[in-house]
């Protein structure tokens, strides 16, 4: 399994606690504050304010959050990495955790809809190629593995997960209807 899946809080952590992530990067060349905000989007961490980010507790966000840290100590940075818990403000760190989660899913959904349409498209266009048909099933694979990624950082399961899930089935019986045109149309010399 992927190193993102031990994002998720580590059992046995007591509810509100947090990795909190304080940097600074130096403002040349530009690149290096890019390469740090990715890292951090990546592993679904939140912005509290400019330069502090926010995990869930967790084996691997701290492990996750290490690397960083040395990372922009490398950079000629700076970076302190606190384990904490939210004394006052918790349900507003939680909610910012959930909106960037369902953000991601909204995403999820919306590239689902540009998958099928895609696939309306060929339809349209009378594309039924084995070319056609491997080219999405690239795509839908890209698909499962983005939704996987967001569904590990959802240490608190957000709301958008099952317009996701429902999107990504769509798309799925979306393709097996397709591959089965393309089967026929190649089977009859097309």
């Amino acid at each position: 399994m992927p190193a993102q899946a031990e994002l998720k809080p580590a059992d046995g952590l007591p509810p509100g606690r947090w990795l909190l992530l304080i940097y600074r990067v130096p403002s040349e060349p530009s690149r290096l504050r890019a390469a740090v905000w990715r890292r951090i989007k990546s592993l679904g961490a939140i912005y509290l304010q400019n330069s502090a980010a926010a995990l869930p507790a967790g084996v691997g966000a701290e492990r996750a959050l290490r690397k960083l840290r040395s990372e922009i100590l490398d950079m000629s940075g700076t970076a302190v990495l606190l384990s904490c818990e939210v004394l006052a403000g918790e349900a507003d760190v939680r909610a910012a955790f959930q909106a960037a989660r369902d953000d991601e899913y909204e995403e999820i959904v919306d590239k689902c809809r540009d998958f099928i349409a895609g696939l309306n498209k060929e339809y349209a266009e009378n594309h039924f190629s084995y070319a056609e048909l491997e080219e999405n099933e690239v795509d839908l694979v890209k698909l499962r593995t983005w939704l996987a990624r967001v569904r590990e950082r959802d240490a608190f399961g957000a709301a958008g997960l099952a317009q996701a899930l429902s999107s990504l089935a769509e798309c799925e019986e979306k393709l097996e209807a397709f591959a089965a045109r393309v089967y026929a149309e190649e089977g009859e010399g097309h």
